[in-house]
């Protein structure tokens, strides 16, 4: 589980990393992960999980599996960031480890075309 200091709870702080000029994208089938320098003194996650992904159970435990993946990943990042996970509603059929797998891949990409 994520702890609270690192979870990104309001709208203007998701707004402020998807809207940023400095922010990595890394687009995949499954998941969008967009990563910006971070406004405090430590990494925050947020998710973005719609009902285009599917109905709340569906929804949940997408939520539920890139939440803790994260928790896992978080600490082996290098530096701190803002980090905004989107789910695209082929989330909702993917596996957990499809979507663990996708999250390994793309998080340490978006990281470097940030750096860019």
């Amino acid at each position: 589980m994520l702890p609270t200091k690192h979870r990104l709870r309001d709208s203007a702080d998701f707004s402020a990393v998807l809207r940023s000029r400095r922010s990595g994208r890394a687009p995949g089938p499954r998941l969008i992960v967009t990563v910006t320098p971070a406004h405090g003194s430590c990494s925050r996650v947020g998710f973005v999980v719609s009902k285009a992904v599917g109905n709340s159970v569906v929804r949940n435990r997408t939520a539920r599996v890139l939440r803790h993946e994260m928790a896992a990943l978080l600490p082996k990042l290098a530096g701190d960031h803002d980090i905004v996970i989107r789910a695209t509603p082929a989330a909702g059929t993917a596996s957990a480890e499809s979507l663990r797998a996708d999250l390994r891949e793309q998080l340490p990409a978006a990281v470097a075309r940030r750096r860019r």
